[in-house]
């Protein structure tokens, strides 16, 4: 009980005014105001089950490579999150809160035909190819981690990238291959009978990437080491 009161006495001021929106295994997000703006506020939380100070040198890599990931895509033109400051003291990250934005997987579950989502998923396409030719592994590719800014012309399709929690930097063509199996497989479970719609998603991130062929042929690997370890159980 001691334990538990100390550390509600070292969350920080802005934590305790705000509004804690998604807890996960990793992180805490809350919705915030900073500097008269919205924004979201993740913080990782102290796992008490690790030594305190491999905690602190995990949570502060994992922040570190969080916050460069993010600025990495946005230098190349990658929509993603304003990093508004970074608490390396509490592991909290203030980004911009895309407000009136709509997940893809929602707007995926709400099209009426597939035949409207053939932008939208060449468009996702391209911004993967454009990540990865930076050597952005995003980590956890779904279409909840993707939004949608209405508002914009149908031709000029404002999707942005979000959750950069465990991503890292690798030119490595396998690494980039997982990152695509990945989506897929969120992708396929999210979304049934969607399989053309990747397709055509693979298509645009081939046209689009100047480093596709090694990580199309990587992915197809990943896939069969996948099915094996279905047929093996």
């Amino acid at each position: 009980m001691a334990q538990s009161n100390s550390l509600k006495a070292c969350v920080p001021a802005y934590l305790k005014e705000a509004q804690l929106i998604k807890q996960g295994a990793e992180a805490r997000v809350y919705r915030a105001t900073f500097l008269g703006r919205p924004v979201v506020i993740k913080e990782r939380f102290t796992k008490l089950y690790r030594h305190p100070e491999v905690d602190e040198k995990l949570t502060r890599r994992r922040t570190t490579q969080e916050v460069r990931s993010i600025l990495r895509c946005r230098r190349a033109g990658i929509n993603a999150p304003v990093v508004y400051f970074v608490d390396y003291t509490t592991h909290c990250i203030f980004l911009e809160d895309i407000v009136h934005s709509v997940s893809v997987r929602d707007h995926i579950a709400s099209a009426q035909t597939p035949q409207h989502l053939q932008a939208l998923v060449e468009k996702i396409g391209e911004v993967l190819a454009q990540m990865h030719d930076e050597d952005v592994i995003h980590g956890d590719l779904t279409t909840s981690n993707m939004l949608l800014v209405p508002g914009a012309e149908h031709q000029h399709i404002h999707l942005v990238l979000i959750d950069f929690g465990l991503s890292y930097i690798s030119a490595l063509p396998e690494d980039k291959g997982v990152d695509l199996y990945v989506l897929e497989k969120a992708f396929l479970s999210t979304h049934p009978k969607t399989e053309t719609l990747f397709e055509r998603l693979l298509k645009s991130y081939s046209a689009s990437s100047k480093k596709s062929s090694a990580v199309i042929k990587k992915l197809d690997e990943v896939r069969l080491r996948g099915r094996k370890r279905s047929m093996v159980g």
